[in-house]
């Protein structure tokens, strides 16, 4: 049996005639992406948001037939799974909590091991002042820094997700970026001076 097809949009429509293979290779390309931005939304369980991803991908076998080829899958499949995600909080299925200061960091900053034990000092206290500051954001501008500069995406994949248009996609990762900038300037004189402490 030949392999699933190497181009994402060529597997996309392979997995819309049945293709098993071309769907394993979907949903191994996005799944780790999804993990991230499914914990980013809210702080359950690992097995909540994995179950919300299988979700996703079990309508999109069972609706197959129905599909078409998305302009952006990624995008699709975020929004699929922030809907999932959504419709379970809304119906109350499971208990939910938004996520905690704590775990924040582990969404942000993904060190192996060696990084972490040889990290410096100084930049681990930077990394966590502005993984605390991100924290202090309006939750839909931390979504919008999140797919930016974790996923990576451009703003007008961002307002796919976000459901805007592509300009206020732009405005939101601005605004943000201008109050973290703000922030940094004056959390660091302060540091510089010893006016803040761990």
């Amino acid at each position: 049996m030949a392999g699933a097809p190497t181009d994402e949009v060529t597997q996309w429509k392979e997995l819309l005639t049945g293709n098993k293979e071309a769907y394993a290779a979907i949903y191994g390309l996005h799944v780790k992406a999804m993990y991230r931005y499914g914990m980013s939304l809210v702080s359950i369980s690992e097995e909540f948001v994995l179950d919300c991803i299988h979700d996703v991908f079990a309508e999109i076998w069972i609706k197959r037939d129905r599909l078409s080829v998305p302009d952006n899958i990624r995008s699709y499949l975020f929004v699929a799974l922030k809907n999932r995600i959504l419709h379970l909080l809304k119906r109350q299925e499971r208990p939910h909590m938004f996520v905690s200061q704590e775990h924040f960091e582990d969404l942000w900053f993904e060190s192996s091991a060696e990084d972490i034990l040889t990290q410096k000092e100084e930049s681990a206290s930077r990394e966590e002042l502005l993984t605390r500051l991100i924290g202090q954001l309006p939750p839909r501008q931390q979504e919008a820094i999140r797919l930016r500069f974790v996923e990576n995406m451009d703003y007008q994949e961002i307002g796919q997700v976000l459901e805007v248009n592509t300009q206020s996609a732009h405005n939101l990762v601005f605004r943000a970026m201008e109050k973290l900038r703000g922030w940094l300037l004056a959390a660091l004189f302060l540091f510089q001076y010893g006016l803040i402490w761990k």
